[in-house]
């Protein structure tokens, strides 16, 4: 990418699986990318040309403001498992709509839990009754998140929430593109990998489609064209699994007793 066209990126939770997809994303299109993590001893790998590895606390808006001064866009892939969920996701936007405002950084884009999303006949996954409670809690993180995004951000903070299907494999084969959908769950199998996620998140970087909605990510159909997103002709109907797969950084966990999750 030619100077003049590269960004400046920070990305929050940079150590977890979504993160270090989007640095590596990132980093490929020739962005310079600060990797912010709460303990950079934990992630030596995670340095690379274009990428500076930075300490920071995501829910401390003074140390957001720091970090992300000079920035153009921002990411936020991180969570906590071991802090209540809607503390958590709460103190972060607060943190990222203060922090980033401050530093004049034009452009967020947050990870969301496909359990928010509304299903074909307009109810969303959390609210089944026979949705596992302790999932609807941390899930109930994310609404609080993008209620406080879309109440308390200003005109000079342009913010989406990029939602993942259920099935964020870690192990999947990327396919080089992904569908999307506003507010639905997209149509079709309910997975996507770690690499098509980070796509998804780089396009909307470098070229906006979309603003101040959660925008749910889900895999590309065979024969797709490689590269881009599309818009799924319908995008509301419930995805395949019975039961929610929890998956990595921004989803939940299907541990009895949750562990503190990656940076």
């Amino acid at each position: 990418m030619d100077d003049d066209t590269s960004k400046k990126i920070i990305v929050f939770g940079a150590g977890g699986r979504v993160g270090r997809a989007a640095v590596a994303e990132a980093a490929a299109r020739g962005h310079r990318v600060t990797a912010v993590v709460r303990d950079p001893a934990r992630h030596p790998d995670l340095g690379r040309p274009g990428v500076t590895v930075a300490r920071g606390d995501v829910t401390d808006p003074e140390s957001v403001a720091a970090l992300a001064a000079g920035h153009d866009a921002a990411v936020h892939a991180s969570a906590r498992l071991d802090v209540p969920s809607e503390e958590y996701f709460a103190a972060t936007a607060k943190a990222l709509l203060s922090g980033l405002t401050a530093a004049r950084v034009g452009r967020l884009l947050t990870l969301g839990i496909a359990t928010t999303l509304e299903d074909a006949a307009g109810a969303r996954l959390m609210d089944a009754p026979d949705f596992p409670a302790a999932w609807r809690a941390f899930a109930q993180g994310h609404v609080v998140e993008f209620a406080l995004l879309t109440a308390e951000a200003g005109p000079d903070l342009d913010w989406l929430m990029v939602v993942p299907p259920l099935d964020l494999d870690a192990e999947a084969e990327p396919t080089g593109g992904y569908r999307t959908a506003v507010g639905t769950v997209v149509d079709g199998p309910g997975r996507i990998a770690h690499a098509d996620l980070a796509l998804a998140l780089l396009d909307e970087i470098e070229a906006p489609r979309h603003s101040r909605v959660q925008l749910a990510v889900s895999a590309a159909e065979s024969g797709s064209p490689s590269g881009s997103g599309s818009e799924s002709d319908s995008g509301s109907a419930p995805v395949s699994e019975s039961a929610p797969t929890p998956v990595s950084e921004s989803t939940l966990t299907p541990t009895p007793a949750p562990t503190p999750a990656s940076d």
